[in-house]
């Protein structure tokens, strides 16, 4: 199955890309597959919810899995950071997500 995820890029530009819930694959992977973030800006720590490259803005009201520890203490350090922000790499693709808006977060 396929959920339909709209994803803003940095420059502003929205794209409504298609994302398989069957391939264990997180929102920065997606990003990543769609080549929405220029290499080496996004995921930089390989999903270890380390390094906050692949901060989100989540635009509506899907619901998304609990922030854990790491994520929230990435972010708790992290630059731009604003009530809506999530790691990407910390949101797996399931079929909830259908029809999630996100914003990338700007480039620190």
């Amino acid at each position: 199955m396929e959920v339909k995820i709209k994803i803003t890029d940095r420059e502003g530009v929205s794209h409504e890309v298609e994302a398989p819930t069957d391939m264990a694959m997180n929102i920065m992977e997606l990003v990543r597959a769609y080549e929405l973030a220029p290499e080496g800006t996004i995921g930089i720590c390989g999903g270890m919810a380390m390094c906050a490259s692949c901060q989100c803005y989540v635009l509506n009201d899907t619901t998304l899995p609990e922030m854990g520890p790491d994520e929230e203490a990435m972010l708790s350090e992290a630059y731009n950071v604003k009530p809506n922000s999530r790691l990407g790499c910390q949101i797996p693709i399931t079929e909830d997500l259908d029809g999630l808006e996100i914003e990338l977060a700007p480039q620190e």
